[in-house]
């Protein structure tokens, strides 16, 4: 029954409120030395804690008991403890599910058209195709140009001046001539003048998904196209049928 067990173990029991409150915070002082001899490289878990506890008030010196309020103290970092474990496992088991459930809901994508991110997209000419860009503020002149898979401009389409928000554009699948075009692959460069200055703007067209490649979260789930690219599923503009 000495002093220096009670000191040992109240030194203990400090460290391990501490160091759950910050995995990533690193000691040099006396009382993580004490800490790492008694405990080696195991984590202190809340058993461990309250064997701890046990101990030390075992141990405590008669002629010098441990103080109430420490004693409190010390109970109350063991409830804060095990509460945090208990929410950590709660928010870790929400992801996962939340997780499953978005990769759920994208698999359903599957054979539908999305509308995302491209510059180029495989065309059914007898059908044509409508996209869409985003304006950040209005547009004097604004047009989208169609090219083909050997670079040569095929169709030229002016959609004149613009307000800021969502534009929309159609291609019949014609050039310039009022030809049709056989079905393939083209690229889409849209641009919009404001104050003066031709500014490229991002195109999003529509593309077929064929797979859907789910991440270790939500966030890095992707989704691959019919032209063999992939995008993000939180890049997705709108959905098809």
């Amino acid at each position: 029954m000495t002093t220096t067990t009670d000191s040992t173990s109240s030194s203990i029991l400090s460290q391990y409120a501490v160091s759950n409150k910050s995995s990533t915070s690193s000691t040099s002082s006396t009382s993580s030395s004490s800490t790492s001899s008694a405990t080696g490289s195991q984590s202190l878990g809340k058993d461990t804690f309250l064997q701890l506890l046990v101990t030390q008030l075992k141990n405590q010196n008669p002629l010098d008991p441990q103080d109430n309020s420490a004693f409190v103290a010390q109970l109350a970092q063991f409830s804060s403890v095990e509460g945090i474990n208990n929410l950590n496992s709660t928010v870790s088991s929400l992801a996962s599910n939340y997780t499953s459930n978005q990769a759920l809901q994208a698999s359903a994508l599957v054979g539908h058209s999305v509308l995302a991110p491209a510059s180029s997209t495989a065309v059914n000419t007898s059908t044509g195709l409508t996209g869409q860009f985003d304006l950040a503020s209005s547009s004097s002149a604004t047009s989208v140009k169609v090219y083909d898979a050997n670079g040569a401009l095929v169709k030229n389409i002016d959609l004149g001046s613009q307000g800021a928000g969502t534009v929309s554009f159609n291609w019949d699948g014609t050039s310039n001539d009022g030809v049709a075009l056989s079905s393939g692959t083209y690229k889409f460069v849209a641009s919009a003048t404001v104050d003066g200055k031709e500014v490229a703007q991002t195109t999003y067209l529509p593309s077929t998904v064929t797979s859907v490649t789910v991440g270790s979260t939500a966030g890095d789930m992707s989704l691959k196209l019919a032209d063999g690219s992939s995008v993000a599923l939180s890049q997705v503009k709108s959905v098809g049928i």
